[in-house]
């Protein structure tokens, strides 16, 4: 059930895509909104992603490549005291190539997730979307940050805010490394970061809702419902694998998931 008017959720979308052009983070939604239901949250998204696909020069190289989902591991749960997977798109301008630093001038309060992500070669459409017919669908799975970038001040966010603000992605950079699903056990994989050469961050598979691609199947039978396919060719991140790190000017971080590889990430800048 919506409790916003059209009006109200163009302007809040309209204030979410200002914040991203000025790196100007603004209040809390639900401060404002305490009733907002998810819904309106996710209708918030898309008003905010269309803004983003209609800015000037958008039509030429502005594009949806995939999904996101959030809020998949316990730790993240925690971290942001929400209890419930969400999702965002993932678009054009999201993906930085491997080894090109990550613009810190371009983000708020920038966070690293270490993922697997699913590139697809088949469309999978819900509900009744199994992990299975997941990995059925998965042409390979690659090492992947997401960063994720809060438009909400001090990532004061419940998880309608987290929603309305494309479920906080920021950018994301994908390994060159690839891995055939069906010969893996991606839910006893493990992860390792490292930034600056220490570990700060270790996990496994199993840390999304079990198993990656239950959270791939969690998305595809949630966009189901609504009558929107996941599309072959479609890359699709499938969660943290452990508690989201900090980025600062000049750190260097390297991940790598046991079986499919690994993958770097360089911030702009100098270290303090």
């Amino acid at each position: 059930m919506t409790a916003l008017s059209p009006d109200t959720i163009a302007a809040l979308g309209d204030a979410l895509f200002d914040a991203l052009e000025s790196r100007t983070p603004v209040a809390p939604l639900t401060d404002a909104h305490p009733d907002m239901a998810i819904e309106d949250a996710y209708r918030i998204q898309m008003r905010m992603i269309e803004r983003r696909l209609s800015r000037p020069g958008a039509a030429r190289a502005e594009r949806v490549i995939g999904k996101k989902i959030g809020v998949t591991s316990q730790a993240v749960m925690d971290m942001l005291d929400v209890r419930q997977p969400d999702f965002g798109h993932l678009l054009a301008s999201m993906a930085l190539p491997e080894g090109e630093p990550l613009p810190m001038d371009r983000l708020i309060a920038p966070r690293a997730e270490g993922e697997i992500a699913f590139l697809l070669k088949d469309d999978l459409t819900g509900p009744g979307v199994t992990p299975d017919q997941v990995i059925a669908a998965t042409e390979y799975v690659l090492p992947c940050f997401e960063i994720v970038d809060s438009r909400i001040r001090d990532w004061k966010i419940r998880i309608q805010d987290t929603v309305a603000d494309n479920a906080s992605c920021g950018m994301l950079v994908v390994g060159a490394a690839i891995a055939d699903p069906r010969t893996l056990d991606l839910g006893l994989v493990g992860m390792t970061i490292m930034r600056n050469g220490e570990i700060v961050g270790t996990g496994a598979g199993a840390a999304a809702l079990g198993h990656p691609a239950a959270a791939v199947a969690w998305l595809a039978n949630t966009l189901g419902a609504l009558g929107i396919p996941l599309k072959a060719g479609e890359i699709i991140l499938s969660g943290a694998l452990s508690a989201l790190v900090p980025l600062a000017p000049g750190d260097v971080l390297s991940m790598t998931i046991g079986g499919i590889g690994s993958v770097n990430l360089v911030c702009s800048g100098a270290r303090a």
